[in-house]
């Protein structure tokens, strides 16, 4: 199994982050995450990196999904006509 590495960009950025935004991260960490973190299969800062790069893409996934949603909302408001 190949295991996610952060991108270059992501690591420059928890680069950047202080030690109490980096332990904030760090806290919402997933297991898998905290298990390769812990057993030294990476670094403290890459895990840093990997986890902001999950959120980014979970916040992007979430953003699609939910414009989905208000798509479909707004065509099936015009289907019964203008309520508010």
């Amino acid at each position: 199994m190949k295991l996610k590495t952060a991108s270059p960009e992501y690591i420059e950025k928890a680069m950047s982050f202080s030690r109490q935004e980096a332990e904030r991260l760090l806290a919402r960490m997933r297991r898998k995450l905290a298990h390769r973190l812990e057993y030294s299969e990476i670094q403290s800062l890459e895990a840093v990196a990997l986890q902001l790069q999950i959120e980014d893409e979970d916040l992007q996934h979430w953003r699609k999904q939910w414009a989905e949603v208000v798509d479909r909302a707004d065509k099936h408001g015009k289907k019964d006509g203008a309520r508010s």
